[in-house]
């Protein structure tokens, strides 16, 4: 592999050596193309005339077939097995014995290698098809370094470098052109052959020690719930890890000359090849467990963090990831996000969608198929993504950008004329942030404040619990931006799948509906006083509101003002200058506040609705769930009923109402809930533009009319969407 030879002299004499060492009469290597084709690159023992010359497509042949299932063959006859093919350029009829292993990288096929013997009824044994598998993963990575480009004939790529398009789900508006991050970039190996088998089997004993003691401790230290998915995704890994024999084959792989990290390298892709062909969805899930395992194991043998976040024109391609960890990489330089799973209201999407990240779901093998670098297109209007596209699509999409660009002028040429309806209805239309980075976006995007500063961001990115001082920065940082311009600071809303690594909290089955938001906070009074404290200091002398997440009853509400008096003392006692008003809301998120609507408003200021949140409940739906987080529509019926009653609860009660959440943000939702007679909506800054561009198209009291005539039909169910997608269209509103 190391002597200076031209691509095909160094491929002529791998499969002549392979020949000779394996007491073989024929050794072939095919290398998939592009376009589906084996092209048979070099061969020891058929017509050498044939090279370059002999093809066979994906799934015909023997050859095809490995390719195809991306598993090895071994046949003592050949030449009756179904699937044989001859092709009489080669000569091969005269062999009977056949041995066929796919060459791998990452679970996918680049191509074939084939021994062959003349005597029937020989079989290669065990040890000989590892042996060749070994190679076979060598010769991988001198294709996926570009070792054979030299041999291309015009026209003509490997199947390593060919387009590839998935169909995924819109999670976030826009266009995305640029170059693959992976978000747990595959470990690269590069060195593949030991030295010293017995010292590299030491390491690899080594490594699976602590990587076992890892998955124990997590377990002993009661890190996920005793029972339940995160439990059950560590007892897969205890199992995986403890497996003989995948121990036994990584073993086999150092023993036949591979380095401890290219055995697991090359265990690894042989395994996700394999499973990535099984059709029971349990087992398939489970790779990600066992891909998961094996970084695992491959970082603790390299011995470092691959993971970087300064990037440029990047897409990032990731099968799911946090909110903050999204947060790790530079804003500006990331342009789309590709996921293999993700909702729409899952948390990074919330984000994404606030930093205008266009992103594309449930796109099944993106992360195994992209190589970093590529380049790749994310339509986060139609959920498609184009790995690697031909010129003509990334020139469609380049166009498509542009128009959007230019679209986007148009609404900002809006920004600073009034949102008013044709009929005279003045519209509040506020973004929502929750960092210092948000807040350019407040005069860019002409939103008349903030209705929602998530402050458990800041929590978020911080290593440690941020303290008093750095709380309070942020929130006057906030208040300088706005100016005269409300802001409604939302409370520490932790817990839940926002966890924080510096604040312990015991396991729980459901974690949506267990220990978190106000709850958490109070019975740790101390946190919620902390943050309570910073706020009324940065207001001073300013108005304030404040706003507490998850409220469930009524008596958390006063328990929270009580602690909001005490706070206010406090300050006085040390000659603090108190903010000039001070006004206090909930998030109305759970159902129970629904029926206790007249009271609620008694004990309030304001009132904001969580409809990603109060949806989750309503229809007893996990938001991140992608296997149902689509089956119900937030513009049902019975759900457009409930945001109707707590619209006129806040009316005859004189209380402001307003929803942040995610239905704000789309066209045709914002244009419901200005029906139902919302006229506060705070949404993602990006979307201000054309929300305000359907508003001023829209008659809201005819809106309503039809609107409530449908909600006062006891006998209707389903969704109003037809409704309001007829309206839309007779009335010229875009949405």
């Amino acid at each position: 592999m190391i002597e200076p030879l031209e691509p095909q002299a160094r491929l002529d004499q791998i499969v002549k050596l392979i020949a000779t060492h394996m007491e073989t009469e024929v050794c072939s290597l095919y290398v998939l193309r592009a376009d589906g084709v084996l092209e048979l690159y070099a061969t020891e023992g058929l017509n050498p005339g044939a090279v370059h010359l002999a093809q066979l497509r994906l799934g015909e042949g023997l050859v095809g077939t490995i390719a195809a299932t991306a598993r090895p063959h071994n046949l003592s006859d050949a030449q009756n097995h179904p699937a044989f093919t001859y092709l009489p350029e080669t000569g091969e009829e005269a062999y009977a014995t056949f041995l066929g292993v796919p060459v791998l990288r990452a679970g996918r096929t680049l191509g074939v290698l084939v021994v062959q013997n003349k005597a029937v009824g020989r079989v290669y044994p065990e040890e000989e098809s590892e042996a060749l598998e070994t190679v076979a993963m060598v010769i991988a990575e001198m294709i996926a370094a570009g070792g054979l480009e030299g041999l291309l004939r015009p026209g003509v790529t490997l199947d390593l470098t060919r387009p590839v398009s998935f169909e995924g789900v819109p999670l976030c508006d826009g266009i995305g052109i640029g170059q693959v991050v992976l978000h747990e970039p595959r470990v690269v190996v590069s060195n593949l052959f030991n030295e010293d088998v017995e010292s590299e089997v030491a390491r690899l004993s080594e490594a699976l020690t602590i990587l076992r003691k890892s998955i124990e401790d997590m377990l002993a230290l009661r890190e996920v719930a005793d029972e339940g998915e995160h439990r059950a995704v560590l007892e897969t890994y205890r199992k995986f890890a403890r497996d003989r024999g995948w121990v036994r084959r990584l073993e086999e792989a150092v023993r036949n000359g591979l380095t401890a990290e290219a055995a697991v390298e090359k265990v690894q892709s042989d395994m996700r090849a394999r499973m990535m062909h099984l059709t029971d969805p349990y087992m398939r899930e489970r790779l990600h467990d066992f891909d998961d395992l094996a970084n695992r194991l491959l970082r603790q043998l390299i011995g470092q963090d691959v993971n970087g976040k300064d990037v440029t024109d990047a897409v990032v391609v990731a099968r799911n990831m946090g909110a903050a960890e999204l947060l790790d990489y530079h804003r500006g330089q990331i342009h789309g996000l590709v996921l293999e799973e993700g909702a729409a209201t899952s948390h990074v999407v919330i984000v994404a969608r606030a930093l205008g990240i266009p992103v594309a779901g449930q796109v099944k093998g993106a992360v195994s198929m992209a190589e970093k670098g590529d380049p790749i297109v994310v339509d986060g209007e139609s959920g498609d993504v184009h790995l690697r596209p031909p010129p003509e699509i990334q020139s469609l999409f380049s166009d498509k950008l542009r128009f959007r660009a230019e679209r986007q002028q148009r609404y900002r040429s809006l920004r600073d004329q009034p949102a008013v309806t044709r009929d005279g209805t003045p519209i509040g239309l506020q973004m929502n942030a929750g960092l210092l980075v948000d807040l350019p976006q407040l005069a860019e995007s002409g939103a008349e404040g903030i209705g929602l500063f998530r402050t458990e961001l800041q929590f978020m990115v911080a290593s440690t619990m941020p303290r008093t001082g750095d709380q309070e920065r942020l929130y006057r940082a906030v208040l300088d931006a706005a100016g005269e311009r409300p802001v409604t600071f939302r409370t520490l809303d932790v817990g839940g799948d926002k966890l924080l690594p510096y604040l312990r909290q015991s396991p729980e089955d459901n974690p949506a509906l267990g220990y978190r938001a106000m709850r958490l906070a109070l019975d740790r009074p101390g946190l919620l006083r902390t943050q309570l404290r910073a706020l009324l200091k940065a207001a001073s002398g300013r108005a304030a509101r404040i706003m507490f997440p998850m409220v469930t009853d009524l008596s958390e509400i006063r328990a929270a003002r009580a602690l909001i008096s005490r706070e206010l003392e406090h300050l006085s006692r040390f000659n603090y200058v108190p903010p000039r008003s001070l006004e206090v809301g909930a998030m109305l998120e759970v159902p129970s506040l629904l029926f206790q609507l007249d009271p609620l408003m008694a004990e309030l200021d304001f009132v904001s609705i969580g409809s990603n949140d109060l949806f989750q409940f309503f229809f007893a739906v996990d938001r991140g769930n992608a296997h149902v987080a689509t089956r119900y529509d937030d513009l049902s019926v019975p759900f457009l009923r409930a945001l109707r009653e707590v619209v006129r609860a806040g009316e005859r009660h004189g209380v402001s109402v307003s929803l942040c959440g995610e239905m704000a943000g789309r066209s045709l939702s914002a244009m419901a809930l200005i029906g139902l007679g919302f006229r506060n909506i705070s949404m993602a800054p990006p979307s201000i533009g054309p929300v305000k561009a359907m508003l001023m198209a829209l008659e809201a009291s005819s809106l309503s009319a039809e609107l409530d005539a449908l909600l006062d039909d006891v006998s209707q169910a389903g969704t109003a969407r037809t409704l309001l997608e007829d309206f839309a269209a007779r009335h010229a509103i875009p949405y």
